[in-house]
C-alpha cells in the first residue's frame, strides 16, 4: 500500500505518530496513456520555489524519560529521575549538555545555499523526544545560535513540545521569557490504562496539572496531541478524550491514528487491524468522531490530522504542507532545501561524526544531486492533499504542464462523482460533478475554471492514501 511510499516523507515532520491507511478498499483507475511529468518541470518549479527563502527551522531535542511503546523516533532515554530538569547549573545532565554543544556547532557550520538569501526565521519548532526535559538555559543557547546564524524575527512563532510531568510553572515561564510562544502538549489519552499500555511516563493526574500550568502561565497558543486506535481503546474512551480536550480549550488539537512500526515494542506485540487494536472500520469511526466533535466545537479541520481555532494554525507545520523550504537540525532531522530532502544520522555517535565532518567541509548536501521533476510533483500533491486548502491546480499546471492537470482530472473523475474529491474555482466555489465532467470534455476549459482540488472531510481524508496513490500513478506511470 501507499504507506511504504509515504514513510520517508512523513518522518520529516515532528508529529509523534504517522497517519495510516484507514480503509482496505482497493481502488483501480484506468487512464488513457497518462502523460508523464515534463522533465524540465523541476527547473521551472525551482524557479518558483526560489521566490521563498527558508524562514523555518526544525530543531530535534531527542531526550525522553523512557521510550513509548509506539515510538520509532531517534531518542535518548534519560530515565525517570529529575522530570522537571530543575537541577542546579552544575548538575545539568552531561548527555544533554554535550548534545546541545553539537547541535549548536551544526547550526553554525550550516551553509546557506547560494540561491537563497539569508532570511530571519519566522518559525522555530523544538520537537523530539521530549524537549521540555531540556533546561531553558540550554534552549536559550540554541535560540541564540539560530539568531546569530540566520536571525529570528521578533514575532516568530516558537513552538516547543512538552509532556505532562516534565515541567512546572517556573520552567514554562522561563521558556516563555526566551520567546517560546506556542506549546504542543503530548497528552495522547485521558485514560490511565491506555497511557500505561502505551508506555507513557505520565498519568492522568499529570495531564490535568500540565493543562493548569499552561493556563496559569497565560499561554495563548497551545495544542493538545491525541492518539486514536490504541490497544483496547473503545469508542467511549475516545469520545471522553475528545470531550476533555474540548473542555480544556486549547487553540489547536492534533489527532493521530496509531501507526504500528516494525522496530517498536508495539511492532513485536501487535498487528494493525487485529485485536486488541481496533479494526479498520473502528479506526475510521474514531476519525469521523474527532472530525465531527472538534468541528462542532469550533475547530477548523485545516490539515488531515490538525484542527485549530480561527487564526491558530501551526505556522511552522504549514510550511511543510505548502512545500516551502526549511532548515532542520539535530539527530535524525530532515531539511528541505533546493528541492532536496537531507536527513541527519539517527544514531548519536554517527550524528556527532556528521557534525565534525560538516565543520571540516566534508559534507555537501547538494553536490551532484539532481532534482527529479516526478519526485517534486508527487511531494506537492501528497502534501497539498493533506490540507483543507487542497492542491493549487493553477500553480501546479504552470510548473508541471496542462497535460498533467488533465491526467489528474481524468483519474479523479469517479471520485469527484462519489464526493471523495472536491473541485473548486478561483472563488473556492464548489464545482458540481456534472459541471466538472462538462468542463473536462472540453479539454482546456477545465484548466481555465478549475483552481483547487481537495479531499472531502472526513470521507475523502479517510481514503487519502489511496487517492494520493492514484495521482502518483499518473505522475510517475
Amino acid at each position: 500500500m501507499l504507506r511504504s511510499m509515504l514513510t520517508s516523507m512523513l518522518t520529516v515532520f515532528p508529529s509523534k505518530i504517522k497517519t495510516r491507511n484507514y480503509s482496505n478498499t482497493i481502488i483501480i483507475a484506468i487512464t488513457n496513456s497518462p502523460q508523464p511529468v515534463r522533465r524540465n518541470a523541476s527547473t521551472e518549479y525551482m524557479l518558483l520555489q526560489q521566490q521563498h527563502n527558508p524562514t523555518s527551522a526544525y530543531v530535534h531535542l531527542p531526550f525522553c524519560r523512557k521510550r513509548c511503546h509506539y515510538c520509532d523516533f531517534p531518542i535518548v532515554a534519560l530515565g525517570l529521575s529529575s522530570p522537571h530538569g530543575d537541577e542546579d547549573e552544575d548538575e545539568d545532565d552531561p548527555r544533554i549538555v554535550n548534545y546541545i554543544d553539537y547541535l549548536c556547532r551544526e547550526i553554525k557550520a550550516t551553509s546557506v545555499p547560494s540561491n537563497y538569501n539569508k532570511s530571519p526565521m519566522e518559525t522555530v519548532f523544538f520537537g523530539g523526544g521530549t524537549p521540555s526535559l531540556v533546561p531553558p538555559r540550554l534552549v536559550s543557547l540554541v535560540l541564540e545560535t539560530l539568531d546569530a546564524k540566520f536571525g529570528v524575527c521578533t514575532d516568530a512563532e516558537i513552538s516547543i513540545e512538552m509532556d505532562p510531568g516534565t515541567f512546572d510553572v517556573e520552567k514554562l515561564k522561563d521558556l516563555m521569557n526566551l520567546g517560546v510562544n506556542r506549546v504542543s502538549l503530548g497528552v495522547q489519552a485521558f485514560q490511565e490504562e491506555l497511557l500505561k499500555s502505551c508506555g507513557r511516563a505520565h498519568g492522568v493526574r499529570e495531564i490535568h496539572e500540565a493543562i493548569d500550568i499552561v493556563g496559569s502561565c497565560g499561554v495563548e497558543n497551545w495544542s493538545v496531541d491525541l492518539i486514536s486506535s490504541l490497544p483496547h481503546q473503545k469508542s467511549h474512551m475516545w469520545e471522553e478524550s475528545l470531550s476533555l480536550t474540548i473542555q480544556a480549550k486549547p487553540t489547536h488539537v492534533s489527532v493521530y491514528d496509531l501507526q504500528v512500526e516494525q522496530d517498536t515494542k508495539f511492532g513485536s506485540l501487535y498487528t494493525a487491524g487485529e485485536f486488541p487494536l481496533p479494526c479498520e472500520n473502528q479506526s475510521a469511526d474514531f476519525y469521523r468522531m474527532a472530525s465531527e466533535m472538534l468541528r462542532d466545537a469550533g475547530y477548523e479541520h485545516y490539515e488531515i490530522s490538525s484542527y485549530c481555532k480561527s487564526g491558530y494554525q501551526c505556522k511552522h507545520n504549514y510550511t511543510y504542507w505548502i512545500n516551502k523550504p526549511f532548515y532542520a537540525f539535530g539527530l535524525g532531522s530532515a531539511s528541505y532545501l533546493n528541492g532536496l530532502r537531507f536527513s541527519r544520522p539517527r544514531k548519536l555517535k554517527d550524528y556527532k561524526d556528521y557534525v565534525q565532518n560538516l565543520e571540516n567541509g566534508l559534507v555537501n548536501c547538494f553536490q551532484d544531486s539532481k532534482v527529479d521533476a516526478q519526485d517534486i510533483a508527487m511531494d506537492v500533491v501528497m502534501l497539498s492533499l493533506r490540507t483543507a486548502r487542497g492542491l493549487d491546480m493553477k500553480s501546479f499546471g504552470k510548473a508541471f504542464g496542462s497535460s498533467t492537470i488533465l491526467s489528474v482530472c481524468e483519474v479523479y473523475k469517479p471520485h469527484i462523482e462519489s464526493g471523495h474529491v472536491v473541485c473548486l474555482d478561483e472563488q473556492r466555489r464548489e464545482i458540481a460533478a456534472e459541471e466538472f465532467s462538462s468542463l473536462l470534455s472540453e479539454g482546456n476549459k477545465i484548466n481555465e475554471v478549475l483552481a483547487y482540488i481537495r479531499l472531502s472531510d472526513p470521507d475523502g481524508f479517510l481514503l487519502s492514501n489511496e487517492l494520493i496513490s492514484l495521482a502518483f500513478n499518473v505522475l510517475a506511470p
